[in-house]
């Protein structure tokens, strides 16, 4: 086979579509590895950004982006033609909900129409984004085949799902199992063989529909037992019971334990909508899947819990949320990354606006956010306290922030994730 040849002496040129979490470090590995890589996103400023050496994901340093330009092994354009002689296509590109909660394929639909333009014999299509089961078959594969070429025959075709963990310093591009499936047998084979070129373990399985299986499973495991353990967290609070303490003596169970933890929600662009994927596909099938459904609801309904526990905290000093200086600390989904898609902080603070109070944020990762409904600047932390503040709520658990600040200058904290253990301050509120 032409293509594995050029695969394994990496004179294959590798084209991604969609340079964000994903797309970008998977580009820069190949591209630091001698592949010769095109990465095509319709953001033009990411694309001024890549071609001046500088990288908007943290996970990947600019000195690599550098690197793989300097050595003219990576392009980044705004140019779909540019895609035209490339021989690996790699698509990675968003796939959010709708407010209805189904599956919204339109990023996928225009990468597909995009590829389907400049497809050729010999190619090979992966599809990286994170779908509900049968989507390679059902939408990507005859979207391909309208030109004439048949996948599996003519080009190859195969799903792998990306398992990118934003922030994570030790599981990489490069050592996280990838996960790789086939429309056929030989697409499979070429698959593996493509990625095996800079990732330590490839996986093959028996179909696309089972690999996109993957990945929802993954996600749904850990939303899943995310819900358990907040509704835990309610239950244990109406008990006056410290659910952290519970989960910390649970864990040193040596089997048939793993420990999650509760939070003021479900954030990022995987853990809250994954789920939904599989629940949709589900009731398309004609199965209701109502234990992922429950945990979706519980996960969703932090936030406002969070809200009314901010409540109770100023209730304690005689303040009303209604004009009361409310500081969160942390606007991302998750600690020391600046990803705030979906963050729970969104929720809090379009909530404590909705009821009058006055919200601030701090955010070292963050600077500004606009998105559902909420546009704020960045405040930091020490101008914050400063200015005074009624209750500060530790809604991220960032490293390098002066959380002994917080405790000493707030009159009121709430504690979302357990970042003040052992701290008994009776101004101190815990979820």
């Amino acid at each position: 086979m032409d293509l594995l040849r050029r695969i394994q002496d990496k004179t294959a040129r590798l084209g991604v579509i969609g340079l964000g979490y994903v797309g970008l470090p998977l580009a820069v590995e190949f591209a630091r590895a001698g592949f010769h890589v095109i990465g095509y996103d319709v953001d033009e400023n990411k694309v001024r950004a890549l071609n001046s050496g500088t990288s908007y994901i943290p996970d990947v340093p600019s000195a690599h982006v550098a690197e793989v330009l300097e050595a003219k092994r990576f392009y980044a354009t705004s140019d779909a033609s540019f895609l035209a002689d490339v021989d690996v296509i790699d698509i990675c590109v968003p796939t959010p909900l709708r407010k209805t909660r189904d599956p919204d394929l339109s990023y996928v639909v225009q990468a597909v129409e995009t590829t389907a333009k400049i497809l050729r014999r010999g190619q090979l299509v992966i599809l990286e984004s994170t779908t509900y089961p049968g989507t390679t078959d059902e939408v990507v594969q005859p979207a391909l085949e309208a030109g004439g070429l048949k996948a599996g025959v003519d080009f190859f075709l195969a799903f792998s799902p990306e398992r990118v963990d934003p922030g994570n310093p030790v599981y990489t591009t490069k050592n996280i199992p990838k996960v790789v499936g086939g429309n056929t047998e030989a697409s499979t084979q070429a698959a593996v063989a493509f990625y095996s070129q800079v990732i330590d373990t490839v996986v093959p399985v028996t179909s696309t529909r089972v690999a996109e299986m993957v990945k929802l499973l993954e996600n749904t495991f850990r939303a899943v037992n995310i819900g358990l353990v907040n509704e835990l967290a309610l239950m244990c609070r109406q008990m006056r019971i410290d659910v952290w303490e519970v989960i910390d003596a649970a864990r040193t169970k040596p089997f048939g334990f793993m420990a999650f933890y509760p939070g003021p929600g479900l954030g990022g662009h995987c853990i809250p909508i994954d789920p939904f994927y599989l629940s949709w596909k589900a009731r398309q099938s004609g199965f209701e899947s109502r234990f992922i459904e429950l945990a979706g609801h519980v996960n969703a309904s932090m936030p406002r819990y969070v809200v009314e526990l901010i409540g109770e905290a100023l209730n304690s000093h005689s303040k009303p949320i209604r004009g009361s200086r409310i500081h969160l600390c942390g606007m991302a989904y998750k600690g020391d990354v600046g990803d705030y898609r979906e963050s729970p902080a969104l929720d809090i603070a379009r909530m404590l606006q909705l009821r009058g109070g006055t919200v601030t944020y701090s955010d070292p990762h963050v600077p500004i956010v606009d998105e559902h409904g909420v546009a704020l600047e960045e405040t930091p932390l020490d101008v914050a306290l400063g200015n005074g503040v009624d209750c500060a709520v530790i809604v991220t658990n960032h490293q390098g922030v002066d959380y002994d600040a917080i405790v000493r200058q707030a009159p009121l904290v709430v504690d979302t994730r357990n970042v003040l253990k052992g701290r008994t301050e009776p101004h101190i509120f815990r979820l």
